[in-house]
């Protein structure tokens, strides 16, 4: 593959099932692999938080990729050249923001930053996102100020399959809700994006920033986890 370092996401070319949750992702499914379990969808994964910036533009692919602490290559089988083929490359929403506004003398970058914007909010559905917002505030009552609304839009994408579109969440569960703030502090406030990017195992990823982030959560006022 010419792909052979740095995390890599494919898009399946046949039906496909996660390795880990047992999710059906039907056909063209953005899924990595996983040595032991094989092909896991983005949210098992913890890659859902990622954003896609399709190739074509070098000089902002170059940029985003060089602010996000952890992004991956987008790759897609091509039948007709008999190798993959990159679409792109996935990374944080912050980096590709600010690749973007160094990119504003462009006037193609401010026309595609609106229509992500526009097509980032015809995905939320706005009433149910400050329902979770204020679950979120409830049990989390001393998160940052705005905190609350980030984690819910990202959990709470239309067809993302994201924990906020549950069934248990629909309900304002308290374990969906957890879960959403849990992956949410993993990702933003411990070095968990760091170790995934130095290659580390997810889960062991995880167990060394589990403390950091029950310590998170207790500073934002959930006392019992």
């Amino acid at each position: 593959m010419e792909y052979s370092s740095g995390l890599k996401i494919f898009i399946s070319s046949k039906e496909t099932s996660c390795g880990e949750c047992g999710a059906n992702l039907g056909h063209h499914a953005w899924i990595t692999l996983a040595q032991d379990r094989g092909a896991l969808c983005l949210s098992c994964a913890d890659l859902d938080h990622l954003m896609f910036l399709p190739s074509g533009d070098a000089a902002l692919t170059r940029r985003a990729r060089k602010h996000s602490v952890l992004s991956a290559v987008v790759l897609k089988w091509s039948k007709a050249r008999k190798r993959y083929e990159r679409k792109g490359l996935m990374v944080e929403e912050s980096a590709l923001e600010r690749a973007e506004f160094e990119c504003l003398a462009d006037s193609d970058i401010r026309s595609r930053r609106r229509e992500r914007e526009a097509e980032r909010r015809a995905e939320l559905d706005q009433q149910y996102v400050e329902e979770f917002s204020r679950r979120i505030r409830e049990l989390y009552p001393q998160c940052p100020p705005g905190r609350e609304t980030t984690i819910a839009e990202h959990a709470c994408c239309k067809y993302s399959g994201r924990v906020g579109r549950s069934a248990a969440a629909k309900n304002f569960d308290i374990t969906a809700v957890d879960f959403a703030v849990n992956a949410h502090i993993r990702h933003s406030e411990t070095k968990y994006d760091f170790l995934l990017a130095q290659g580390l195992d997810r889960m062991e990823a995880r167990r060394i920033v589990e403390a950091e982030g029950r310590a998170v959560a207790t500073e934002w006022g959930r006392s019992s986890q």
